[in-house]
């Protein structure tokens, strides 16, 4: 998402997770920005919002066709309003969390996902670097295996959240997504997508669409939509543009006696800073090595593998994870950690 984060949705807390209906988002890349609350400040009347977006968008070089095509007559839509204002919120364990996403049908089917796309899949793990199962798992969670990319139409979803006293954050996107109608050549009525603006298969937000998506296929055009070799490519490439590391794995789940705890508490503190509330609960990254010396032992018991690789802890109520950067990759693309594990916990039981 890749511009996602659902965080208005989802805070982790000791005492559960509290998780929107609307899942966890709007597509990769979202910031921490999207859990800004809408302001309640004055506003013009729509058209005259309109007319001024209008001559920014003509003065950031945007065509006059373009403009037009996508501005004419547009109207806010009330049902993009309303999604955003009612979100309604459910307090779950991260183990009901993953229970409730991780389901017996959801696994069997990336698995057979997988096999049936497997020689594609190798040909975008060996460019990017990024394992094929963790490329079917994102495709998964983020629109149910291309089952669904979402009906609204982004520019009047974009306008009507930017519109609707949001933060510059739609805005900006909006921009980008006339720039995609502009110098992509896609016709305003083809871009589709959440009601968030979330965009195809990978759920990309516009500007991450222009960084990130990749025509894979090489027919001239980055579609996202209905593609699968872009689709594909372009979760990958957003992967090894954020940091993902060949052949590391995720991470692990840990566990911590109290006596232990304790110890990691008074010498390991929270980073306390990062784009995202998700990144700000991690600790301080240390070697695998030195959480060993500290006492934190696999989830089963065994002492942890005398490795070199920095870790930092993350506790989700009574789970305990160490993860490495390919964590930090996946809270890239939607930062919460349910997403992220469950993207984890997903590919790890693909094959």
């Amino acid at each position: 998402m890749a511009f996602r984060l659902r965080l208005a949705s989802v805070v982790a807390l000791s005492c559960g997770i509290a998780v929107a209906a609307a899942d966890l988002g709007p597509g990769a890349g979202v910031s921490a920005a999207w859990a800004t609350p809408p302001q309640d400040l004055e506003r013009p009347p729509f058209d005259q919002w309109l007319a001024a977006l209008r001559t920014e968008a003509l003065a950031r070089g945007i065509s006059e066709r373009t403009v037009a095509a996508a501005l004419d007559g547009l109207e806010p839509l009330p049902v993009v309003v309303e999604r955003d204002r009612t979100q309604a919120e459910t307090t779950l364990t991260i183990d009901q969390y993953l229970k409730r996403r991780l389901t017996t049908r959801l696994v069997r089917t990336a698995r057979q996902m997988a096999a049936r796309h497997r020689t594609l899949l190798a040909r975008v793990s060996a460019d990017y670097g990024v394992p094929a199962p963790i490329i079917v798992a994102i495709w998964g969670l983020e629109s149910n295996f291309g089952r669904f990319t979402g009906t609204r139409p982004t520019i009047a979803s974009l306008a009507t959240l930017a519109y609707d006293g949001r933060r510059t954050l739609f805005r900006e996107e909006l921009f980008s997504a006339l720039r995609i109608i502009d110098e992509e050549g896609i016709p305003v009525g083809d871009l589709k997508g959440s009601w968030a603006g979330a965009m195809g298969q990978a759920q990309f937000m516009p500007s991450s669409y222009l960084e990130h998506a990749v025509d894979h296929d090489k027919d001239g055009r980055r579609n996202i939509w209905t593609s699968l070799p872009d689709v594909f490519a372009s979760m990958a490439n957003y992967l090894k543009a954020n940091g993902w590391v060949t052949g590391v794995r995720w991470g692990r789940e840990v566990s911590l006696s109290k006596t232990v705890a304790e110890r990691v508490a008074a010498s390991v503190p929270p980073r306390g800073t990062g784009p995202c509330q998700a990144v700000q609960m991690l600790s301080e990254p240390r070697p695998v090595s030195e959480w060993r010396q500290l006492g934190v032992r696999l989830a089963g018991g065994s002492a942890l593998p005398v490795s070199e690789i920095s870790a930092s802890l993350v506790r989700l109520d009574r789970r305990s994870y160490l993860v490495y950067q390919n964590y930090e990759t996946l809270l890239a693309y939607n930062c919460a950690h349910p997403y992220a594990l469950s993207v984890a916990m997903l590919a790890d039981r693909i094959w």
